[in-house]
């Protein structure tokens, strides 16, 4: 057996005259690879070293691109986990079909402060403009609050005023979000708002879906809903909005779910600010709640001042 000279082995790790696959994909010349090696060789890189480095390039070149797609693969499946979501709420709830069936709903209760003092509490929400009126009494003196789908107002005597009078436009926001009878997350497509996927939290021992509600209503406020893992029904709500220039967060815990004209709501609401106990935070209790009872659009309008001329 012949020994293999210095040539031999040239030979062996060379290129042939042929064109050459790179590791890159890409067909050279065996001139072009002669003079790349001659390059690197005289720059004091070995004959393959451009080659590989190439190689590197390329794939670093790839790296945006594939987490690229990874970003988009993951913001598909968190939009389809949020899209089944809020139709397992919207069935839990009571379906579509009988949810758009309540044009109107009236709640009768009181409303329980921190130190025990409670409040008569009555409240009329209309499907038709999103009309609202809200009326909260304690030792003769009622809190009238309206708004009719364009004006916000109230009537105040705890203030000492007996006339109406109009709302900031932040207060009219609150007020016509809080008019909803479907309630922001169901309500949001429809009303111009978009929904977030969130993922899991825990929230006393229940290990809860978290869902974002941005620009719902009238754009001035985002809501973090949490969705119990077996009924799918809100159970926690973080509300986050701008009131005389200041945000403000706050959150309501959801409870004793009641049906209405087979549609589910809450019949105790507790709120506060974030981290509050439940001793120093407002408590909704509803005692009774009725489906389509006939109310007036003028019901929901600003009341005329006394003396005006209509």
């Amino acid at each position: 057996m012949r020994a293999r000279t210095p040539t031999d082995w040239q030979e062996s790790v060379s290129p042939k005259k042929h064109d050459v696959d790179s590791e890159c994909g890409r067909r050279i010349s065996f001139e072009s690879y002669r003079a790349e090696a001659a390059r690197s060789t005289s720059a004091g890189a070995p004959p393959h070293a451009r080659k590989i480095n190439g190689m590197h390039v390329f794939a670093i070149r790839l790296l945006p691109l594939v987490a690229a797609l990874v970003v988009m693969t993951a913001g598909a499946a968190r939009a389809d986990m949020a899209s089944d979501l809020v139709s397992k709420n919207l069935a839990a709830r009571g379906g579509a079909e009988k949810l758009a069936a309540i044009s109107t709903i009236e709640f009768t209760g009181k409303i329980v402060q921190p130190g025990g003092s409670q409040l008569t509490y009555t409240a009329i929400r209309a499907r038709k403009n999103g009309g609202t009126l809200i009326q909260s009494s304690i030792q003769g003196l009622t809190l009238v609050q309206g708004y009719d789908g364009t004006v916000g107002w109230r009537i105040n005597p705890f203030e000492g005023r007996r006339d109406a009078e109009r709302i900031s436009d932040d207060a009219t926001r609150a007020l016509a979000d809080e008019a909803s009878i479907d309630g922001a997350l169901l309500s949001a497509n429809a009303r111009g708002g978009t929904i977030a996927y969130l993922g899991r939290e825990d929230f006393d021992g229940t290990d809860a879906y978290k869902l974002r509600v941005v620009g719902a209503g009238l754009g001035a406020a985002q809501y973090v809903y949490y969705l119990d893992p077996e009924t799918y029904l809100e159970i926690r709500v973080e509300e986050t909005r701008v009131l005389r220039g200041s945000k403000r967060v706050s959150l309501s815990e959801l409870s004793d779910y009641e049906r209405v004209d087979g549609v589910y709501f809450p019949f105790s609401i507790e709120t506060g600010g974030i981290g509050s106990i439940s001793a120093n935070r407002q408590k909704l209790v509803i005692d009774t709640a009725r489906a389509n009872v006939p109310v007036s659009d003028s019901l929901f309008a600003i009341p005329a001042a006394p003396g005006a001329k209509l």
